[in-house]
Formats: structure tokens, sequence, C-alpha cells
């Protein structure tokens, strides 16, 4: 069914925006970019939620400090957005606003999302779900300000790994310099999201890298993190973002990943490859994501994760 944002936004009042879990550029780049053109189109201010902390890097988008982490459990919102969430259990205790909400909206780029929610907006072949919402802005002719712009600039570049991964097309790049005509400017926010790293996280990421394990002749290359690592180095979630793709730009590598415990028996593995689907191992243990990254969580402890994970490796 036709997603008509226009028609949906204008016929609701009390309106919630979700990002998920463990944020990155594009859930709460895509978020902000939103809140600004429903703010600009509509004069309505939507709330926005995150179930985790805010990445340090990411702290000066515009509006996100307006994002919050608890709310009312008995409100009720007319209509919920998801932006960038594979599947709705990435947003944790905020899917519950999803399933009561009178109407719902699933925005979203990947490949394994199963489309729930009352209304979809799904473009697998677009590198970000800042791509996929400067599509519909543009088709619609939402007028891009220059909040969003910025906004939407940051969730594609990141999601693009500034414009170096596979999911790098020429629509990406007539994409971000019509945002720049619109008032983001590359330098500065390559700075703010790629410059901006606290000792800490250098010196932990470089622990973690240190004691990579190499398998197959140094075809796979993987890390674990466990909850004393985090703890020595003062890390918060974010600080295990880009070690996998660190790990994947070994000359060697073909698939690379990092195992995170959560609990005792709970690991969240982070997968990024060269050629291997890693989507498709990560769909088995209830993850997903894109063919060369993506994520799931396994119900077992940090050494039992890694080898039901490497039983499902074949190179």
């Amino acid at each position: 069914m036709e997603c008509n944002l226009d028609n949906i936004i204008k016929s609701s009042k009390k309106i919630l925006l979700l990002s998920h879990m463990n944020p990155d550029g594009d859930t709460l780049g895509s978020m902000c970019a939103m809140y600004s053109m429903i703010y600009n189109r509509f004069k309505i201010k939507p709330d926005m939620s995150v179930v985790s902390n805010i990445p340090y890097n990411y702290k000066f988008l515009p509006n996100v400090n307006k994002a919050e982490r608890h709310f009312d459990k008995s409100l009720v919102y007319d209509l919920v957005i998801s932006l960038d969430v594979a599947s709705i259990e990435r947003t944790l205790d905020a899917q519950h606003f999803f399933d009561k909400a009178k109407v719902s909206v699933n925005i979203d780029h990947h490949k394994t999302n199963p489309k729930f929610g009352d209304y979809q907006i799904i473009e697998p072949e677009a590198s970000s779900c800042g791509e996929v919402l400067y599509n519909y802005f543009k088709k619609h002719d939402w007028k891009i300000d220059k909040e969003s712009a910025i906004c939407l600039y940051v969730a594609i570049m990141t999601d693009t790994g500034n414009f170096r991964f596979e999911n790098t097309s020429s629509n990406v790049f007539r994409a971000v310099a019509d945002l720049v005509d619109n008032g983001a400017n590359p330098n500065e926010l390559y700075k703010n999201c790629y410059e901006t790293k606290t000792k800490n996280f250098v010196l932990f990421q470089n622990y973690c890298v240190n004691k990579a394990e190499f398998l197959e002749d140094n075809k796979i290359a993987y890390t674990t993190v466990y909850k004393k690592d985090l703890e020595k180095f003062s890390a918060g979630d974010d600080y295990t973002d880009g070690i996998a793709e660190t790990l994947r730009a070994i000359e060697t590598t073909e698939v690379s990943f990092v195992a995170k415990e959560v609990d005792t028996k709970l690991t969240k593995i982070s997968m990024r490859s060269k050629k291997t689907d890693v989507a498709q191992i990560c769909t088995k243990f209830g993850g997903g994501g894109h063919t060369f990254a993506a994520g799931c969580t396994i119900k077992a402890s940090v050494k039992d994760a890694v080898k039901k994970l490497l039983d499902e490796i074949k190179l």
C-alpha cells in the first residue's frame, strides 16, 4: 500500500520517531532529519526515542538533544515512525509504542527487513535510511532545510563509510551534492563524525585489534570484547563501532566479526565481509542487515557464540 506521509502526518497530533539500539549515524541522522522536516512542514514537534546512549561524535546533530530514553508507557501515539530499524525488536522497550500506535510507519533500507508496521517505505537498494528519506522528500516536493540537509548528509556519509563502501552509488553522490547545496558542510561534518574520538576510545580499539584471532589462513579475523574490557577503558557501547571494519581492511581478511559480551549467556555480533553474504549468516541467529555488513545477538557465552558463528562461515 502506498504510504502518503502528508496525509498521515496531517491527521496526527502526537508523533514519535524511533531509532534503533546502539544508534549509529544513519538512524540518528534520519530521525533528526525527519524531526526537522515534520516541524518545518507541519508545525508539529514529534517526540524522539533513543534506547541506548547517543555516541559522543553524534551529539552535534541538530535537535538530537531533544531525544529521550524514557516515556510514559500509558501514552498512545497517533503516529510512530521507525527509522533505519531492520527489525522492530531493535527498538527494545520502545516497541511498545510502535505496537500500540494508531498508525505505524517503517522506513528502512535493510534487505532483511520483514516489513513490519501498517505502512512501509523500504528501499533495499539504497545506501542508507538517509538516502531513502532523501528520495521520498524529493519525490514528494518536501523542501529540505539546512538542519535536515546536515542530518541526511551524516546519515548517508556514515552508512557508506564516508563514501567508501560498496553501497556508494552515483545516486548517493547526486543526493549529497544537493544536500551540500542546501547547507551541509562536508569538511565540518567529516571532522565531527570521524575526528572527535576520545583518547580512551582509540586505546580501547587498539586493544581489541591487538588481541584479534586469525583463522583459515588469515581469511577470518575476529576479536572478543568482555564486560571487563569495557570497564577497563570506561568504554561505552559505541566504542566497538568500526573494529570489524578495521579487521576487514587487512589484505587477507574475507570475513571479520566482533563478539561482544552482553551478559554471561548473551553475545552481540557485528560482522563484515568482502564477498561472503554475512546477512544470510546473521539471519540464522535472528539478526540481519546487508550483504557485507550485518549483525545479530546469539544466546550463548562469548566463547560458545564464536564457535556457533564459525561453524556457519563457509569460505
